[in-house]
């Protein structure tokens, strides 16, 4: 490992040295609002990870419901409603200390990401958060996100991982459950069995 740090790049000159210039497209598919093939992979999009920054360090949490729940307001706006989590908020304390977001949608079946760079506010308005409800519940607060860049991500790591290809998918009982990790990181004071057990019934309760 000694020898590694030998050949730790430290510069931007170095870097770019490495690298080389980028390429036509990979300039060219960046833009600065939301045109309206962006808009359709986005409203496409049942799943994006948000990325904050805040004095505490980084976040890069999940955000996931049916294809158009972050709804394109116009070109520089998208409102992202805040459903029912782990009450943690680590995204919501950096948003207030740091607005700058960056959100990386994911389309089931679709090689390429969409990427938006952004600043974000939270907003607690009634009328708009009534305006996302799902079986009669509102979402506490909703995400609007001011949008200064955005562009796709070409299919390379898609492809190289398989992600969508059923064939390569795991059992999830090859891993360890939550209960387990739980119970192994309190001393069993909490998570076990009976945590894993009343899973499905605790996720439906909570869904929205």
């Amino acid at each position: 490992m000694s020898e590694s740090r030998d050949h730790i790049v430290t510069s931007i000159e170095a870097l770019e040295h490495i690298y080389g210039e980028p390429f036509g497209p990979s300039i060219a598919k960046e833009t600065d609002r939301v045109t309206s093939h962006y808009r359709a992979f986005i409203e496409a999009a049942p799943f994006f990870a948000l990325a904050t920054a805040g004095p505490e360090g980084l976040d890069c949490s999940p955000r996931g419901d049916a294809p158009g729940f972050v709804r394109v307001h116009d070109e520089k706006t998208l409102l992202v409603p805040d459903r029912r989590g782990n009450n943690r908020i680590d995204s919501w304390r950096n948003i207030l200390s740091d607005p700058r977001v960056a959100l990386l949608f994911l389309i089931p079946g679709c090689g390429e990401t969409i990427r938006v760079n952004g600043r974000a506010a939270i907003s607690t308005d009634p009328a708009l958060a009534q305006s996302f409800s799902v079986d009669g519940k509102s979402p506490r607060a909703v995400l609007i996100v001011s949008v200064e860049r955005v562009f796709y991500q070409c299919s390379k790591a898609i492809v190289r991982s398989k992600l969508w290809d059923a064939s390569r998918h795991i059992d999830r009982k090859s891993l360890p459950s939550n209960g387990t990790i739980l119970a192994d990181l309190t001393g069993g004071r909490i998570g076990g069995e009976a945590h894993d057990r009343d899973a499905p019934e605790r996720l439906k309760a909570t869904l929205y």
